[in-house]
């Protein structure tokens, strides 16, 4: 699928608040480094993975699910198999109504979830890397 840059930088420019889901404590594991990149970048990055429940990783509590995350965020980013797409994209519905954008890693992409999500008004961007459309757009 093909995105305007227009739009890729509008959303990394409005969103402010991260939920990686599939975040990893492994430092080499792309999550992890995403996610610390994202921060380095000013937005606050909320980890989510049922193993590290209840953990500290790069300064933010650790969440099970999004369902437990007690405060809004603008973004849900998605370090997972295609398989569980539809899972998530549900939770991240029920979980914030009003969500703002779900975003798929590489090679990750579930087009039936995106359909629903955008049919609630959420932007969905499949198949991407913040991480590499930041610098790629000169952002921040």
């Amino acid at each position: 699928m093909m995105y305007s840059d227009d739009l890729i930088r509008d959303v990394l420019t409005r969103v402010k608040t991260i939920a990686v889901v599939g975040f990893s404590n492994k430092p080499a594991r792309a999550s992890h480094g995403v996610a610390r990149f994202l921060q380095s970048r000013g937005y606050r990055v909320v980890p989510v993975n049922p193993g590290l429940e209840g953990q500290t990783h790069l300064g933010e509590t650790v969440y099970a699910g999004l369902a437990e995350i007690p405060f809004d965020v603008d973004m849900v980013d998605i370090f997972r198999r295609s398989d569980a797409v539809a899972g998530i994209v549900e939770a991240a519905l029920a979980r914030w109504p009003d969500l703002d954008v779900i975003w798929t890693q590489l090679d990750v992409r579930d087009d039936a979830a995106a359909q629903k999500a955008q049919a609630r008004g959420v932007t969905v961007i499949q198949d991407r890397c913040p991480a590499i459309e930041i610098p790629r757009l000169r952002l921040g």
